[in-house]
């Protein structure tokens, strides 16, 4: 199957695809992995999970997610996520927005 481009900020989710295939190459190939990874894309992209935030916050999240998506429980691992922002907000410039973002992205996915 031939996946069209990912959409911005999301590029960096098709790199985490191809992680996750090599490091678990008996539970998922390389195409099925990047097909999932850019359906979730589609479908964050789609569901602005992102909406409200700046450029500089859609990426943090996104970087969040590279990390969370692939662990062996997403949800529990993105609704933490969400939590740790509040309280150790680091550089973010609306830590808030961020939080909710994750739980939107929860919602959306379904974890």
């Amino acid at each position: 199957m031939t996946l069209g481009p990912v959409p911005h900020p999301f590029e960096p989710l098709m790199a985490v695809a191809d992680e996750a295939a090599a490091a678990r190459p008996d539970e998922i190939d390389v195409e099925t992995a990047r097909e999932i990874f850019h359906e979730t894309a589609t479908m964050l992209h789609n569901g602005l999970a992102l909406d409200g935030l700046d450029a500089h916050d859609q990426e943090a999240v996104v970087a969040g997610l590279c990390v969370t998506l692939v662990d062996r429980d997403p949800g529990a691992s993105v609704r933490a996520l969400s939590e740790s922002v509040l309280t150790d907000p680091g550089d973010l410039h609306d830590p808030a927005t961020v939080s909710g973002s994750y739980l939107v992205v929860v919602s959306i996915l379904r974890i």
